[in-house]
């Protein structure tokens, strides 16, 4: 894996990543979102300052991700409804 130095613009201003080749189209489609999330705060006038942007539209993006992944619950209670009807398939065959 050899790493390019990617230049990408977030709210105007100009950044330099070092990014392998092979995860360079990601990391431009990453630095989009983020540039449009924090344009939007930005834009929504509530939120005032580059940093207190950044931790804002960090939190908004982490809360996304968070949404998006499944929770032990939901997984956990997937698995025992499988096997309650794995049991049930089993005990109906005996009936």
């Amino acid at each position: 894996m050899s790493a390019e130095t990617v230049f990408v613009k977030i709210l105007d201003k100009e950044y330099q990543i070092a990014c392998p080749r092979e995860k360079r189209e990601a990391l431009l489609d990453a630095a989009n979102h983020l540039n449009e999330r924090m344009n939007e705060i930005r834009a929504n006038g509530s939120v005032i300052g580059l940093e207190r942007i950044a931790v804002m539209a960090a939190l908004n993006l982490s809360h996304d991700l968070l949404e998006t992944k499944p929770t032990p619950k939901k997984d956990s209670d997937e698995a025992l409804r499988r096997l309650s009807d794995r049991v049930d398939q089993a005990l109906h065959k005996f009936s």
